[in-house]
């Protein structure tokens, strides 16, 4: 274990990494509404492309990125589950968004900042701190106001929708828990293609008969480009960010992924912001400061 003051650069190249990604997953929303524009595509089908164009563009990193130890069984253990978690946060996520609201999905979804400040010092050993659960709850409260689900036209599919986003935010959870738990047997590109082994096949399996031949191709071509951005790319800029700094505080910089969606959402589809969002997003960027401006004997990377 090292800590922030013996390697200031590496934390602050992790808080970049995060940042990075959870601005990339901030075009999700964006890029399903588009793909989805020209039908209705399974969202199974959805997920499983997702995994298997991350699949294949970590493989061949991941024979570059090694770490030189050998594996336990509890680490191929801790990358299986990663596989089948990943799997399920996918799909129930984007299922969530299918059904309810953006507003509640997301909302629902980002639960996971909370479980991971509750769990990590249990599972990781990681020292509890006013800073970082100030920040969390400084976060959530500006994604409460950003999102307003209590203005959005409700759905019938909303209370569905929420227990979807709910139980993505579990396995998303658990995802970055396990990921800082392998981190001395698997490199970030090691974890992303040995998981994406197991997640896609479960998923591909989840696919309804038929699904693919009915995608228009038009619908595929956005689809594959998330893939390889917030996917793939997205996907191992978080891994690698995640080795760098504390599980709460990737998680909670994560949370700018919904600030980004409204803001996407607001000057490209000309949907506008509310005050109520402007403050939202305002505390989200508070949290967010909070956490990247801590002293270094705060923040724990292995």
């Amino acid at each position: 274990m090292t800590t922030n003051r013996e390697h200031p650069q590496r934390a602050k190249v992790g808080y970049v990494l995060v940042a990075s990604a959870a601005c990339m997953w901030g075009l999700w929303p964006l890029i399903l509404q588009y793909a989805e524009s020209y039908g209705k595509i399974s969202s199974a089908l959805e997920s499983a492309l997702v995994l298997l164009v991350l699949t294949l563009v970590s493989g061949p990193l991941a024979l570059r990125d090694r770490v030189r130890v050998r594996p336990t069984v509890r680490g191929w253990a801790g990358v299986a589950w990663l596989g089948i978690a990943d799997a399920m946060n996918i799909v129930l996520y984007f299922r969530a968004l299918q059904l309810a609201s953006v507003a509640v999905a997301v909302l629902t979804h980002y639960l996971a900042p909370i479980l991971v400040a509750l769990a990590a010092p249990l599972v990781l050993r990681e020292r509890r701190d006013a800073r970082t659960t100030s920040a969390v709850l400084i976060s959530l409260v500006g994604l409460a106001l950003l999102l307003e689900p209590w203005g959005a036209t409700h759905r019938a599919g909303d209370a569905m929708g929420a227990l979807f986003g709910a139980g993505s935010a579990v396995f998303y959870a658990s995802n970055v828990l396990i990921n800082k738990r392998l981190v001395g047997e698997f490199s970030g590109s090691e974890m992303m293609f040995f998981h994406g082994l197991v997640a896609t096949p479960i998923l591909l399996v989840m696919v309804p008969a038929g699904a693919w031949a009915s995608v228009d191709p038009r619908a595929l071509g956005f689809l594959v480009l998330g893939a390889l951005g917030p996917g793939a790319l997205g996907g191992l800029l978080f891994v690698w960010g995640v080795r760098r700094i504390r599980a709460s505080h990737a998680a909670t910089l994560a949370l700018l992924e919904p600030f980004v969606a409204v803001i996407v959402a607001a000057v490209l589809m000309k949907q506008g912001l509310s005050l109520a969002a402007m403050v939202g997003g305002t505390l989200i960027l508070g949290g967010t400061a909070r956490i990247v401006s801590a002293p270094p004997e705060e923040i724990v990377s292995s």
